[in-house]
């Protein structure tokens, strides 16, 4: 049991870490807000959406990495990495390549699936009293 408590810890937080990085660094610090908004208007989304899937991007993954209300960041983030992973379906399958590739932004869909499916894990803010009363924050490993 220790080994798959341990895994889903590492697990939760390279997924709270990557969409960390994806939300703050890339999206603020890189395009800036205001480059972000403007991408998404070519692809005929509105500013308010830029600014909630940014907002979403950086407290999903903060409550992720903390581990809390983990199922629920988890799920909640999967339509933003289900989008990202559409967006890159005509590319290659390589992220790397140019115009990049789909098989990072898979990976990231799998590994919020997998967190969303079996929560934060024995190593967790979630296990403190207070939370336990929540169905979204309950782990099906101890």
């Amino acid at each position: 049991m220790l080994n798959q408590a341990l895994e889903l810890t590492i697990t939760r937080i390279a997924l709270g870490m990557i969409s960390f990085a994806h939300g703050y660094f890339l999206k603020v610090e890189t395009f800036t807000i205001y480059g972000t908004i403007g991408f998404f208007a070519t692809i005929e989304l509105p500013a308010i959406a830029a600014c909630l899937l940014i907002g979403g991007e950086i407290l999903g993954s903060i409550a992720l990495i903390l581990s809390a209300f983990t199922r629920l960041a988890a799920w909640v983030s999967l339509p933003n990495l289900i989008g990202a992973t559409k967006m890159h379906l005509g590319d290659n399958w390589v992220f790397s390549a140019k115009e990049g590739g789909w098989e990072f932004s898979m990976l990231i869909v799998t590994l919020a699936i997998a967190v969303g499916l079996s929560g934060a894990g024995k190593y967790t803010i979630n296990n403190f009293e207070w939370m336990k009363h929540s169905n979204l924050t309950q782990s099906t490993v101890e």
